[in-house]
């Protein structure tokens, strides 16, 4: 099987070819580039101007900026220019989706051009049509003819290209013959490609979005095979996760996309695509690339690993094992909620893992995001738990327990439980540092099946090593059940969210969980606002794990937990108020349980970039909102300021509403 990237067990940056926009190198061996989009009105020149300064300030190493029609894109130039007097000299990429004549007078004006093939020269109308080879070929001469042009300017100026493939916006003749999938995306990349060098220009970047990030991931991982067999060489490639929304699960969405690439040594630039002004994107993305400063240089961190390859990387196929009480096998991934340091456990406690008790009746109330397991260490709770909720201790308090013993599930070393001599039934599970010499253990296993490893790794690229001892069970047909344990040291939310969703979420893409349970300790960290929400650790930090616990298993879309919200980032082109409006409308439907809703700025960004969503929310002109049911429009034109009770009646009419206190 090819594989793509330099090794799925250790650490080793994809070497690529060195791209250069204005005074920028992209690929090679250069660091990982920032950068993001503005929200301003194009034609606003000093908004855009001020607004692409805060971005720069930020640490933005590229801007860039949409150019939908003729006018925006020859105005790029008096924005460039303010900028430059302004003392700044940060290339800028024009946004191009409908109009190659505005790409073609951008490209003369500024460093970069990003062009979507899906729409580029194609129309998109979701029709199915069928075409012969010959009918095929003649659709390639025909985008050859419109996009050659431009080829030739970027050539001629010393431009540089990016060809973006977008999930949702595929063409219809791309749909036809490969349908909605990874490798229809990056063939529609490839066309654009191979005539780009049939013209010898090579200034191309490269990037396949998608707003679910295991598409996302499957198409990169593609792209690269196909290019290496082709060409024999790999172009630079630009990460993102598109429309992957706001908060925390805009964060989550982005770091398991962009995230267990750069884990894999993928990706020469990234933008961190979120619902909120465009500076705040960056500090996300210097988190990301944080964590593997310094890999340019010393280029690998442990050897190269050539261990047989158990599982196909570019097809999802959730990982064989045993069912251990609720764990593995159908039953979706379980959440462990860590209590270890909580002294003295009381009932109002688990109300941040989801379990609310009522005092007066005497019963609890369980939420949708409540754990499903409570490890404690040694500190037993002393009240009567939910029902739902079984409790882990550490193995040596387990083994004292003398009448409640099945009540408690024991967690074990692998020393621990290599020589104990008495094991629970039904269910038990061992810690497992997949750093170690774990063969004794591994020895006894194949014969186990009441036996869950809770897995982790202390090394900095912990995903490979995780992965390696995983592919190990599966290659010794081992089929416990695992939980991916994360720790992080990070002092910081937002950078703890993207170690906790880039190592344990890369690893749920690969099909290779049947649990997760996130650690860190509170005391280290400081209190943070993360939109509008303060987190103080020593206060909410087990709702902060819990939370973002079901918010990575929902992003992998293997456990859905709340309802999901598909938002574009806002840009020039955006016809309401995108933070705003995405806020009420979550306010609203937050209940509505495994729901995909979609709020699209505007055309551009939808019916196509909506993907899979349930039901969209475009704007469609200056106060206008067009309803979506799927990719049918249902509703034409509303007014923005009742578009969001539309909205709400059209769920009804679906018979997918339910009230909010029901």
């Amino acid at each position: 099987m090819k594989s793509y990237c330099e090794s799925l067990f250790s650490y080793k940056r994809l070497r690529t070819k060195a791209v250069t926009v204005g005074n920028l190198v992209i690929g090679g061996n250069n660091p990982i580039a920032i950068q993001t989009m503005t929200t301003t009105d194009t034609m606003d020149t000093d908004a855009t101007v001020q607004q692409s300064i805060r971005c720069i300030e930020a640490g933005a190493q590229l801007v860039r900026i949409t150019a939908p029609s003729k006018n925006e894109a020859e105005n790029l130039l008096p924005i460039k220019n303010a900028i430059n007097n302004a003392g700044y000299n940060t290339p800028l990429v024009a946004d191009i989706h409908f109009t190659p004549n505005a790409a073609e007078i951008a490209a003369k004006l500024i460093e970069k051009v990003r062009v979507n093939p899906g729409n580029y020269v194609d129309k998109k109308k979701f029709e199915q049509i069928e075409y012969t080879d010959a009918e095929y070929a003649e659709e390639i001469d025909r985008i050859k003819e419109r996009f050659t042009p431009l080829v030739k300017i970027c050539k001629a100026h010393g431009t540089a290209m990016r060809i973006g493939t977008n999930h949702g916006s595929l063409s219809d003749r791309i749909m036809s013959r490969y349908g909605d999938t990874a490798i229809g995306m990056v063939e529609s990349a490839m066309e654009f490609l191979r005539i780009a060098r049939g013209e010898d220009f090579h200034n191309i970047v490269l990037s396949m979005k998608s707003s679910n990030p295991l598409v996302m991931v499957q198409a990169y991982r593609l792209l690269i095979v196909h290019m290496m067999e082709e060409f024999g060489e790999c172009y630079p490639l630009h990460l993102g996760v598109t429309e992957a929304g706001d908060g925390e699960d805009g964060r989550i969405k982005s770091a398991i996309g962009i995230g267990s690439l750069l884990e894999d040594g993928i990706g020469d630039t990234i933008r961190v695509s979120l619902t909120e002004d465009p500076e705040f994107e960056i500090p996300v993305c210097k988190d990301l690339v944080a964590r593997y400063e310094g890999y340019y240089q010393q280029d690998d961190i442990s050897e190269i690993d050539d261990t047989k390859l158990a599982y196909n990387p570019f097809e999802y196929k959730r990982r064989v094992t045993n069912a251990v009480n609720n764990i593995g096998q159908k039953n979706v991934p379980v959440v462990f909620a860590d209590f270890m340091l909580t002294k003295n456990i009381l009932p109002t406690d688990l109300q941040a893992i989801g379990y609310r008790y009522d005092a007066v009746n005497d019963k609890w109330h369980i939420g949708d995001a409540a754990a499903d397991y409570l490890y404690v260490g040694d500190q037993l709770p002393t009240f009567a738990l939910p029902g739902t909720l079984q409790v882990v201790c550490n193995y040596k308090v387990w083994s004292n327990l003398q009448n409640n013993e099945q009540q408690y599930l024991p967690l074990f070393t692998a020393y621990a439980y290599l020589a104990a001599a008495h094991h629970h039934p039904t269910t038990n599970f061992i810690s497992v540092n997949v750093d170690d010499d774990n063969s004794a253990l591994l020895k006894q296993l194949p014969t186990k099946n009441n036996v869950v490893l809770c897995v982790f790794s202390n090394k900095k690229n912990a995903l490979q090593c995780v992965r390696k001892f995983i592919n190990g069970l599966m290659l010794q047909q081992i089929n416990c059940p695992v939980i991916i344990a994360v720790e992080s040291m990070q002092t910081t939310i937002d950078a703890q969210l993207i170690d906790f969703a880039a190592t344990a979420g890369g690893l749920f893409l690969d099909g290779m969980g049947d649990g997760i349970w996130l650690m860190n300790d509170p005391s280290k960290m400081t209190n943070v606002q993360v939109t509008g929400r303060t987190y103080l650790p020593t206060k909410n930090n087990h709702a902060f794990l819990n939370n973002t616990s079901f918010s990575i298993l929902q992003a992998v879309r293997t456990r859905i937990s709340k309802t999901e919200y598909i938002s574009c980032p806002s840009c020039g082109r955006t016809l309401f108020d995108l933070q705003e409006t995405t806020s009420k409308i979550r306010n609203v439907t937050n209940h509505l349980k495994g729901l995909k809703i979609a709020v699209m700025g505007c055309i551009v960004n939808g019916p196509g970039e909506m993907a899979d969503a349930d039901f969209g929310y475009v704007g469609s002109g200056v106060g206008k909102i067009t309803l979506y049911k799927g990719k049918e429009v249902v509703k034409k034109n509303i007014p923005s300021e009742i578009a969001v009770d539309e909205l709400i009646n059209l769920l009804k009419e679906n018979n997918v509403w339910i009230d909010a206190d029901a």
